[in-house]
């Protein structure tokens, strides 16, 4: 992990979603370190205790933690209404959380399973800006992030759910920071590029993970997008 040093986040108040592990994980953990004040998001309690255990350590400060699935819709509103009573603002959004799906051809696919993967990848992280846009407004520099992939442009064989959910995200993210053009919010999305995650090697169980990278050395473009400082609005900005 990147060792924070400059506070670049210091008071401001972060909703990772996926925090347990992989990409949303580090990104928590890299905020906390940046001095953000996290609420981790995640189906899996044990990988949110961890998480919060990794925060304490590093910060002395604990997370808050919301062990719910992001596709019961409902609990994400009565979450952004749990947190204007306890903050009144929400100062950065990570929608992190996705699912892969199934890789084969377009006709094979399960119906059920093409729409668990747009329930997550797109329709949750609808209701997260529906939701949170409010609390987004009432900081002084809202910053809402989402993380895409470039199979969203490549039209790849194979993938057709996951590639179709990364499109329809990246638009949707797209429309809402022109909507958001004329005030204090900004909203843009990550391409993380190839990362040593689970996702990952599942679409590619034959690949060496030593040869990629790690989520935590990613995570700077995450605080870039972040820090109230950064202007910039409906890009897919690529990882370094």
């Amino acid at each position: 992990m990147t060792e924070p040093s400059s506070q670049r986040l210091a008071g401001r108040v972060a909703l990772v979603t996926g925090a347990s592990r992989g990409l949303g994980r580090a990104v928590a953990l890299r905020f906390a370190g940046e001095g953000a004040h996290v609420i981790a998001f995640a189906r899996t309690r044990g990988g949110l205790e961890e998480l919060d255990d990794e925060i304490r350590k590093l910060t002395g400060k604990p997370a808050t933690l919301i062990a719910e699935s992001l596709t019961d819709f409902d609990k994400i509103d009565q979450v952004g209404a749990a947190l204007y009573t306890r903050y009144g603002k929400l100062d950065i959004l990570v929608g992190a959380a996705a699912m892969l799906g199934q890789l084969s051809p377009m006709g094979h696919y399960k119906p059920k399973m093409w729409t668990d993967v747009f329930d997550l990848n797109v329709h949750a992280n609808w209701r997260l800006i529906r939701s949170f846009d409010p609390l987004l407004r009432q900081s002084d520099a809202g910053r809402a992030i989402f993380v895409s992939s470039r199979v969203a442009t490549d039209a790849r064989m194979y993938w057709g759910p996951y590639a179709a959910s990364k499109a329809a995200l990246e638009q949707m993210v797209k429309i809402y920071a022109a909507e958001m053009a004329h005030t204090q919010v900004r909203a843009n999305l990550v391409d993380p590029g190839a990362l040593r995650t689970k996702m990952r090697a599942q679409a590619y169980p034959g690949e060496d993970p030593a040869s990629l990278k790690t989520p935590d050395a990613v995570t700077e473009t995450f605080v870039d997008l972040a820090e109230p400082a950064c202007q910039k609005n409906g890009e897919v900005v690529k990882a370094q």
